[in-house]
């Protein structure tokens, strides 16, 4: 399986910080926002990974990343799209470097605590179809929400007023080949661009979308707010790590 993180976009929502860098080269408590997703892929055993940039601070990526090597990786791949096209259409830049192989694509604003790890196993064993991640909330209608019968997803719907569920779907999505061939068949949403919820919205009318549900905290960081959110529970996450640890060693934390 390879691995693609979409870092493009304009980052409007957190203008006026985007006026000179990328939304995902901003900081999240002590690394860049764009290495939280690169890990999470890495963490799922994927060492074949591909970076979808844009804009005019496309090759702060490179001087930041370089081949992965931050990561244990030996080599990492780079792709340039060009205005502003969506998810899918961010997505369709990938297809040479999937041949025909499957993916797990991750939005670069995606944070979370644990890992993906289990639903990229089952993903395997599936064999074929898509498989998206979904973590329960308590504010669905500002989501995408997944209706869900059985292991199968059967519906989604965007910021739905009377949420069907509670469950959201984040930007984590996991791939079979075909997924190109649905993203060719995509026309242009009323905002101009190809959406990925189309593309589930193929796998659903296949009866092939699985999902799994997230274990531990998610965020997006593309506003103020959720950028002030991934920072914090970053920040606590890292020194509860830390206190459990000296707790094991008895050594002390240090203020």
């Amino acid at each position: 399986m390879k691995g693609v993180v979409l870092a493009g976009g304009t980052g409007s929502r957190l203008n006026p910080l985007t006026r000179v860098t990328n939304k995902h080269l901003l900081p999240i408590y002590d690394k860049p926002m764009v290495y939280y997703p690169i890990q999470s892929l890495v963490n799922a055993g994927i060492r074949e990974i591909l970076l979808v940039t844009g804009g005019k601070n496309a090759g702060d990526f490179l001087r930041l990343l370089g081949n992965g090597r931050d990561f244990g990786l030996k080599h990492l791949n780079y792709t340039y799209q060009e205005g502003e096209g969506g998810i899918a259409g961010a997505l369709a830049l990938a297809e040479h470097f999937a041949d025909g192989e499957p993916i797990c694509v991750i939005l670069g604003d995606n944070i979370i605590e644990n890992n993906i790890c289990e639903a990229v196993t089952k993903f395997k064993a599936q064999k074929e179809g898509a498989k998206i991640i979904l973590k329960e909330v308590t504010d669905a209608q500002r989501f995408g929400v997944a209706e869900i019968r059985g292991k199968h997803v059967v519906g989604i719907e965007e910021k739905p007023k009377q949420p069907k569920s509670n469950y959201a779907v984040i930007g984590i999505y996991l791939y079979d080949k075909t997924v190109f061939e649905k993203i060719h068949r995509l026309k242009p949403s009323g905002r101009g661009e190809l959406e990925i919820t189309d593309v589930n919205n193929f796998y659903i009318e296949e009866q092939k979308l699985t999902y799994e549900v997230l274990d531990g905290w998610w965020t997006d960081a593309g506003t103020f707010e959720s950028l002030l959110r991934a920072n914090t529970l970053v920040a606590e996450t890292g020194a509860n790590k830390l206190s459990s640890v000296n707790e094991l060693t008895g050594h002390s934390v240090r203020p």
